[in-house]
């Protein structure tokens, strides 16, 4: 990226010139992850744009401010996809949000995550100065990974200017069936399916019933429908379904207001996969394989975050009344000095969404 861009030229000069913290914002549609943001807007809307894309070499170039339907679009146009499926909340959502994020939607089991597809990053620390990380292929990595520390940073180490990313061609042929399970039976047949050489792309179950995405090769993902059983589901219903879990427009995720007020909040559950069914109230509704457990109710938060560790995993409070506190699992000591002594070396005078991960920075 060229810093003379006038773009960047005036996001480099509002940072060199900022005395209080600065809220990255673009899209807008993740304001409700995190802790509250606060400070004086720091607008990348209009840094956008594709900067270079090679469908051959699946590695695409895209300035923080693209939206991502634009970037999906493009993509599409030439058979790709971004594989892990980004969340879109809401329309409007950019690229460089999906990488600060770092949240991936129903295929992440089987495909990976935000920060295994991102290959480098421009960043604009807290000095005001363009620095690089990465670049445009895998193997092009010396010393730390800087690149994929920025996915889920949500914008607290730094600027996302530009970033390059890995993708793929869109699968072949793909096929739902849908199972009548109860959540045990559910857990204990995912985990017997994860050991065979089966296209499992995505699951999610919900309500009595599994939701099993195969994709891949046309003839591996018809045998496999052959040997699962199951009930088909129309390609149409079935593609409109997984949008819904993906961009959390099922009715599981939707909340209004006054539910909110009441105290009602949606936790996200990360666990190993087999894991055992949790003992909290509440409704569930279970992806990859049973390692992301989504819980909604009315639960504390010491009894979720204790569940989720005595399962060996950790929990996320997701959607909460604002104001919001304690988002993120607390970090033992030895990990908030790493996390602090990372905030101080990119942004030394604390001015990009201070808080935002945790209070302490």
């Amino acid at each position: 990226m060229n810093t003379p861009d006038p773009v960047l030229k005036r996001l480099i000069d509002q940072v060199r010139g900022a005395h209080k913290p600065l809220d990255i914002q673009a899209g807008n549609t993740k304001r409700f992850y995190g802790e509250m943001p606060h400070g004086d807007v720091l607008d990348l809307r209009p840094l956008g744009g594709i900067s270079s894309y090679e469908p051959s070499e699946l590695v695409v170039t895209v300035r923080a401010g693209t939206p991502l339907a634009e970037l999906e679009a493009v993509l599409a146009d030439k058979g790709q996809c971004l594989p892990f499926e980004p969340p879109r909340f809401a329309a409007g959502g950019t690229v460089g949000g999906m990488v600060a994020a770092g949240l991936s939607g129903p295929s992440r089991a089987s495909v990976g995550t935000v920060r295994d597809y991102v290959l480098g990053t421009t960043l604009l620390n807290g000095q005001g100065e363009v620095l690089s990380f990465g670049g445009q292929v895998i193997k092009n990595v010396a010393g730390y990974d800087v690149s994929r520390v920025m996915a889920g940073s949500l914008g607290v180490l730094g600027v996302i200017c530009e970033i390059s990313l890995k993708v793929l061609p869109s699968a072949q042929a793909s096929a739902t069936l849908v199972f009548a399970m109860d959540q045990a039976q559910a857990l204990q047949q995912l985990n017997a399916w994860t050991g065979q050489p089966l296209p499992i792309n995505a699951s999610a179950w919900y309500h009595g019933q599994l939701h099993l995405r195969l994709a891949g090769a046309q003839a591996a993902v018809r045998a496999a429908c052959s040997k699962l059983g199951g009930s088909l589901v129309e390609p149409e219903i079935a593609a409109s379904w997984w949008d819904s879990v993906r961009d959390h427009q099922h009715a599981f995720f939707h909340f209004d207001s006054s539910q909110l007020a009441r105290g009602e909040t949606l936790w996200r559950l990360s666990v190993p996969a087999t894991a055992a069914a949790l003992d909290l109230p509440g409704n569930l509704l279970i992806e990859w394989g049973g390692a992301q457990r989504w819980l909604r109710g009315h639960v504390p938060a010491k009894q979720v975050r204790a569940a989720a560790a005595q399962a060996g995993g950790h929990a996320t409070l997701f959607r909460a009344a604002a104001p919001r506190s304690e988002v993120f699992t607390p970090l033992s000591a030895p990990l908030l000095r790493i996390q602090k002594a990372l905030k101080h070396a990119f942004d030394p005078k604390g001015l990009f969404n201070p808080g935002r991960l945790y209070r302490d920075f």
